[in-house]
């Protein structure tokens, strides 16, 4: 196996964590999901319970919220899902401030997908909606945005999602 990284982007709702799910389960019969989200209230974690009994038993369940490097994926194929939540951990556990956030998160993503796996990276874009009035929400965007750029940069493959069908928007062979 050689490593391989994949992002599928879109709007929310555009199907990008089904796809990616159908991905993941058609490279592997045992896939990792590493759900990044950080759970807030009882109502969010009965969705993630949910989400979880929905993938079934084939699944290995991680929930890792910053450092996704403390789980070895040697030889494994991993949704991480999704990059947006994963960088509101960046983004709030350093004050709002972008350019650390940007800086931190680009070397755990550097640091993490060294090991040789199949990585399904799953993120939204925020930015394609309008600009907010709100000065932190154009913080975030931003970090959202060049986040994407950097994962894209070194992806062999993006998948936009538009209503639930794919849009190769990169592919590279290997």
């Amino acid at each position: 196996m050689n490593s391989k990284v994949i992002l599928i982007t879109g709007g929310q709702r555009s199907g990008k964590s089904s796809q990616a799910e159908a991905l993941a389960l058609s490279l592997s019969d045992h896939p990792v999901y590493l759900a990044t989200a950080h759970i807030w209230d009882e109502e969010f974690r009965e969705r993630v319970r949910m989400h979880q009994a929905h993938r079934g038993p084939q699944w290995t369940n991680i929930e890792e919220e910053m450092l996704l490097s403390r789980h070895d994926m040697t030889g494994r194929v991993v949704v991480i899902d999704c990059v947006t939540l994963w960088l509101t951990n960046f983004f709030f556990a350093n004050d709002s401030n972008t350019s650390r956030s940007l800086e931190l998160a680009k070397a755990e993503f550097d640091k993490f997908t060294k090991a040789d796996a199949t990585y399904i990276f799953v993120t939204n874009e925020i930015g394609s909606g309008g600009v907010s009035d709100n000065a932190i929400q154009r913080r975030f965007t931003d970090l959202q945005g060049w986040m994407n750029q950097y994962i894209a940069s070194r992806a062999d493959e993006v998948i936009l999602m538009v209503s639930g069908l794919p849009v190769t928007i990169k592919s590279v062979a290997k």
